[in-house]
């Protein structure tokens, strides 16, 4: 965060030229007919809006979902912060959900450790080329509890395989539950597969310079014994 800092004073004293080409926006929006995460349904078709600034590896995006037809679907608002350093990857993940949480005002600004609806996420991962391998864990917050009643640290750990069939982008994902929680899908006792995915991604050319990426997903919770069709496109300028 210091290294963004420096980089905008930077600009405003005439090295605006040399930041420019270092720091990376990110400004876009997903919009999905059902909100699908980790195997679990939080709603129905939303609106998921990214906003991000990265410099050198080092980034710091805003991540949130609404619902767009109903409005008792799940409310979010996430602030990441992230490193990446070739394969490497590791970040830190402040979660705010306005429903199922310590705080039944759903107060955004309440932080207290037994009263909050935020969950505050670490992870790490790296990227092989071929696959890539992320582990999540709770480590504060609104986290789950374990069979003794005690914070469970919940954790979910996925491997996604990325390929190409006719010029289409493909990405296998297989995600579980490694440790008893009640975070995910309500509970799950120990080990469990929850996220089995297929997506396709691929662009639409509406002009020479602008396209939007259209995606369809098929997704399995085999805990749950549910499944999902998602369909979406994303908007970036």
């Amino acid at each position: 965060m210091k290294k963004i800092v420096l980089m905008a004073m930077m600009m405003a004293t005439g090295y605006s030229a040399m930041a420019q080409d270092e720091i990376e926006t990110t400004i876009a929006t997903d919009v999905v007919n059902q909100y699908i995460w980790r195997g679990q349904d939080l709603g129905n078709v939303a609106l998921q809006p990214t906003l991000g600034v990265a410099y050198k590896g080092l980034s710091l995006t805003a991540w949130g979902s609404v619902g767009l037809t109903d409005s008792n679907d799940t409310k979010e608002f996430d602030l990441t912060l992230a490193y990446t350093l070739g394969g490497l990857n590791i970040g830190i993940t402040d979660y705010w959900f306005n429903k199922d949480g310590l705080d039944p005002e759903a107060r955004y600004f309440k932080y207290d450790a037994h009263g909050t609806n935020h969950v505050f996420e670490a992870n790490i991962g790296y990227d092989f080329g071929l696959a890539s391998v992320q582990w999540y864990t709770n480590f504060a917050g609104n986290d789950g509890v374990n069979k003794d009643g005690k914070r469970a640290y919940s954790s979910y750990v996925e491997v996604n395989v990325p390929f190409k069939i006719s010029a289409i982008d493909w990405t296998a994902t297989a995600g579980a539950v490694p440790f008893a929680t009640s975070f995910y899908n309500g509970w799950t006792s120990g080990f469990a597969v929850t996220n089995l995915a297929l997506k396709a991604t691929k662009d639409i050319k509406v002009t020479d310079s602008f396209s939007i990426p259209i995606f369809g997903q098929v997704v399995a919770n085999p805990r749950l014994q549910k499944a999902y069709l998602v369909f979406g496109f994303t908007l970036q300028p």
